[in-house]
């Protein structure tokens, strides 16, 4: 059995068995006492694929659904890259920037996700004297190391200090103890010392790709580009160059893809440019992913006609505008103009309702088998064009100038995407090249969740909310969203709001 079907079926077995980290309350299965769970090394195997791989999947609820609480999703729509033609309250505090502590539309990733770190803290404890062989506990312990820091990552680089229990703590469900949030330094710490684990360990791949029975699993690949972003978010150069090097040694195998869009289809899934992806098959329960659905217009033709077509999601004409109508084979997969099933040409001049709100962000190839809004098709969430896109960044901000490394590793992914090359003749200033880059990131990555943090770095997230979305309510420190105002109520004072949201 594949990795594909492998993670997911465990899934279902072990998903209810674990336990909350912010109340504490126990979320015991029906069926199952954890006092006697788990017992043998598939036991363990469940727990730890539940915990662990999780809240990484692609469906509704989980960190890479295409609906409104994916990471991803939630990240971009808030930028100049995207926004949803549904005007209703899941999507306008996000297109408009106006965040609060009581709009789901900026909170629940958190209230979602927060106790995803203490499931696997709890799972870590509970295989520990589980009779298996030495290898697989420790493969295991590494998936959870990696598992936690990335999540923490995640919640972090969207919410800030985390709220993270003890084991201690947490073996005290009934006591309704109140987990206050770490500090700034405490939760780096806590992220990073779990990633470092999990990128020193023996017991992970460097890679995995399609070809690999275990796709589909954490990577040493995975934690090292993890901490690359970790690295980036704090500023800390030096040692995001040592990451970013790291992955561009020969035993990751990493790789372009020789064209922009195989990089997300059927065909090409596992390929060598995937960092790490979240696997989708029909075949496992609640796995699969629905991006498709969530953009294309009821009149835009596709192969499959079985696809459901939801009519949301489209790229501001703005942004669109910004490409290279004639070389930029990212257009491909970005959809401008089209001929609809009605047989009306679709375009920014003639946009009818299909096109009122921006361009089509295809991106993901149509699954021929999708019987609805069930893509196979893998959610890809880190992808090797990023690490050479960062270390160029790197580069020049620890140097302070542009060298002929980072236009090297700038241009690499300029000429896959069939534009001519940049040279120091484009660019005056350190500060204009910096520019060129963010415009290529978006140029990259728009629909993949990089821009808010990308715009956040680059200090220009609230300038472009005002320029770009036309928000009238963007402040300052809404370079963090707020935590729930569920989560402030029940920390009864011990649980401390970000900065702006307690006024």
């Amino acid at each position: 059995m594949n990795m594909k079907n492998k993670i997911w079926i465990s899934m279902v077995f072990g998903a209810g068995m674990l336990v909350s980290c912010l109340n504490l309350e126990s979320e015991l299965s029906d069926t199952i006492s954890m006092d006697n769970f788990p017992v043998n090394e598939q036991d363990a195997e469940n727990l730890v694929t539940a915990a662990a791989y999780g809240p990484f999947r692609a469906y509704w609820g989980a960190m890479f659904t295409a609906g409104e609480d994916g990471y991803h999703v939630v990240g971009d729509m808030c930028t100049d890259v995207l926004c949803c033609k549904w005007a209703d309250e899941k999507w306008i505090p996000l297109n408009n920037v106006n965040f609060t502590p009581s709009i789901t539309a900026c909170t629940k990733i958190y209230s979602s996700h927060i106790s995803g770190i203490s499931k696997m803290t709890l799972a870590m404890d509970r295989i520990s004297d589980v009779p298996m062989p030495d290898a697989t506990r420790a493969r295991m312990v590494a998936e959870l190391h990696c598992g936690m820091g990335w999540l923490a990552y995640l919640l972090f680089d969207m919410y800030g200090p985390l709220q993270i229990a003890d084991l201690e703590t947490l073996n005290r469900p009934l006591e309704n103890i109140i987990v206050p949030r770490k500090t700034h330094e405490q939760t780096i710490e806590y992220i990073e010392s779990n990633l470092r684990f999990a990128a020193e360990s023996e017991s992970l791949a460097y890679n995995l790709t399609g070809k690999d029975g275990d796709y589909g699993r954490f990577t040493r690949g995975l934690a090292h580009m993890v901490l690359m972003k970790l690295y980036m978010h704090e500023a800390r150069w030096a040692e995001a160059e040592v990451e970013a090097r790291e992955l561009m040694k020969p035993e990751y195998g990493y790789d372009l893809v020789p064209e922009y869009k195989d990089i997300f289809t059927l065909e090409n899934e596992g390929n060598e440019e995937i960092i790490w992806a979240a696997t989708c098959s029909r075949s496992a329960y609640a796995n699969t992913q629905m991006w498709l659905s969530q953009v294309l217009p009821s009149v835009y033709p596709t192969k499959n006609t079985s696809i459901t077509k939801w009519d949301g999601y489209r790229m501001p004409w703005n942004f669109y505008n910004t490409f290279d109508p004639l070389r930029d084979k990212r257009l491909e997969v970005l959809i401008g103009e089209f001929v609809g099933t009605d047989g009306v040409t679709y375009n920014e001049e003639n946009p009818g309702t299909p096109l009122d709100k921006g361009a089509l962000p295809i991106k993901i190839g149509e699954d021929p088998n999708d019987t609805g809004t069930g893509s196979d098709i893998d959610w890809v969430v880190y992808r090797y064009a990023d690490v050479l896109l960062s270390l160029s960044e790197i580069l020049v901000r620890q140097q302070g100038a542009v060298s002929e490394e980072a236009l090297e590793y700038f241009n690499r992914v300029r000429i896959r995407a069939g534009l001519r090359e940049i040279t120091t003749e484009d660019f005056d200033l350190v500060e204009e090249f910096l520019d060129l880059l963010l415009l290529e990131r978006g140029h990259e990555f728009w629909a993949e969740g990089h821009r808010r943090t990308d715009l956040i770095r680059f200090g220009k997230f609230v300038e472009y909310a005002r320029k770009y979305n036309g928000s009238t309510t963007v402040q300052d420190y809404m370079t963090l969203m707020p935590l729930p105002q569920s989560v402030i109520n029940e920390g009864k004072g011990l649980v401390i709001q970000n900065p702006g949201y307690s006024k």
